[in-house]
């Protein structure tokens, strides 16, 4: 038990201790839950296989799980459904993402409503349709015309989403000026130093800008979201945008850690100026189209990433008494089609494998081997969620 215990503490040093608190009792909910908050455990305990060394190197966003695909908008305005999250961003053997996909899939059974048939069922899917886009060697994306199901209807939905509602939802709107709402769960004040930071870092970028204006800083507060990153240093930022009230515009700033990603289970780095330069050129790289406001800053000796607010609730819901499994398995095709663009559009620089390797990577592919290897791994993280949630139970954390 010590060993788990130690661990998840070590690794969670000098965070927000209120966030904190949020996290360890959100990750006593479900093993699923718990697989998102850990990642570093999931690979301290990866065993040795030779299908990570067999695989060709790849860029990766190093936590690829069910709820690390979203939609977003672009630097050209439109929404897109695409991985979502890359603060673990590195270069990897291809079968790294894949195993962590297809384990999260089995933990998440129970949170989706299904069996574990049914699950290894909608891994196959996703693998099926990884393999298919990979052994074609072109990268494709997802947006409103192209998506299908589940992913189309969020599309659509979001399409139709008006500016003012979406900002009523996080802010409070007072005459013709707007506060961010810290009544929703969301958001968390800030000190006085923490806002002079934040700031001072959002002024030296709206000194760069053809429209500084456009970066005035109105209201700041620590941004509640994910699992892993919580007590992260983040903010959510309200801008003024195009102008107060309904053009203002809401920003993401999250300082860029070290990748949870061992050494010994990665591929050689290059070398990254900044973490959040990592975090941002692997994103560029990967997705099908750059996020709305995407870049990295530096502050004194932090750095941090910069982006468009992007909401939780702008995932699919992947719950089968809703949607039906046919629906699920709907959406895990998306994704596995959306992994293998990803690494094709991202072939070939510093290191990674180019397309024709990676074309003969899907014709050699263990299903069998790889299947195994996330039912294993599954199996582990069951048994460290139980340890902690008995570590939880005898007051070894503070929820």
């Amino acid at each position: 038990m010590l060993d788990v215990v130690q661990e998840i503490h070590a690794f969670n040093v000098g965070r927000d201790p209120d966030r904190l608190r949020l996290k360890y009792r959100n990750m006593r909910a479900s093993p699923f839950v718990f697989l998102r908050g850990t990642c570093h455990l999931f690979y301290r305990r990866l065993p040795a296989d030779a299908l990570f060394d067999e695989a060709p190197p790849v860029w990766s966003c190093g936590d690829l799980h069910l709820q690390n695909f979203g939609s977003y908008k672009g630097d050209n305005r439109l929404v897109y459904f695409d991985l979502n999250d890359f603060d673990e961003a590195l270069l990897a053997p291809a079968t790294l993402d894949l195993v962590r996909f297809l384990c999260s899939v089995l933990v998440a059974a129970p949170d989706m409503g299904v069996g574990r048939k049914e699950a290894r069922a909608l891994g196959g899917a996703f693998l099926d349709a990884y393999l298919a886009t990979l052994a074609a060697g072109r990268a494709g994306w997802v947006e409103r015309d192209t998506a299908e199901g589940l992913i189309r209807s969020l599309l659509a939905g979001l399409h139709g989403r008006l500016r003012p509602a979406f900002l009523d939802g996080r802010t409070e709107l007072k005459g013709k000026h707007r506060r961010l709402r810290l009544d929703n769960g969301k958001a968390l004040p800030v000190t006085d130093t923490q806002r002079e930071h934040v700031a001072t870092l959002i002024g030296g970028l709206a000194g760069q800008h053809a429209d500084p204006d456009f970066f005035e800083v109105l209201d700041v507060a620590r941004r509640i979201a994910g699992n892993g990153s919580l007590g992260v240093d983040r903010y959510v930022i309200l801008v003024r945008g195009k102008g107060s009230p309904d053009g203002n515009e809401l920003l993401d700033l999250k300082e860029a850690l070290p990748s949870a990603v061992l050494p010994s289970v990665a591929t050689p780095q290059p070398v990254w100026r900044s973490e959040a330069e990592r975090v941002v050129a692997i994103q560029g790289r990967m997705q099908g189209v750059p996020m709305a406001f995407l870049q990295p800053l530096r502050w004194r000796k932090r750095s941090y990433m910069l982006r468009a607010l992007q909401p939780s609730e702008d995932r699919v819901s992947l719950d089968a008494a809703d949607s039906g499994v046919g629906a699920l398995k709907g959406v895990l095709t998306h994704m596995g089609a959306i992994v293998a663009s990803a690494q094709l559009r991202s072939g070939g620089r510093d290191g990674s494998a180019i397309a024709d390797t990676l074309i003969g990577f899907a014709g050699a592919v263990r299903r069998k081997v790889l299947l195994g290897a996330a039912q294993d791994c599954a199996a582990q993280l069951r048994k460290d969620w139980k340890t902690y949630a008995e570590a939880c139970d005898d007051g070894e954390f503070d929820i």
